[in-house]
């Protein structure tokens, strides 16, 4: 990875507590309304891996292709006893 790299703009979703953005601008302004309103909760440089193990290419593609790209956060398995 290299910090030519665009910048990362995460976002939380304000109607969906399990939904998060990312978009390629500070307001996040092509993520969907449906799911506002959108939290502004980090930036990820170029030279940055984005968090949980996502894939930063994929997230590339998704916003070239749509100006956004959304992840949900999943549930924790459930401990057994």
């Amino acid at each position: 990875m290299n910090s030519e790299r665009p910048r990362l703009f995460m976002f939380r979703s304000g109607s969906n507590d399990k939904l998060y953005g990312f978009a390629s601008d500070h307001t996040g302004g092509k993520l969907p309304e449906k799911f506002a309103p959108w939290t502004s909760i980090g930036v990820i440089r170029g030279d940055q891996k984005p968090p949980h193990g996502l894939k930063r290419e994929a997230i590339e593609n998704g916003i070239a292709e749509f100006g956004f790209q959304l992840w949900r956060k999943k549930d924790a398995p459930a401990k057994t006893a």
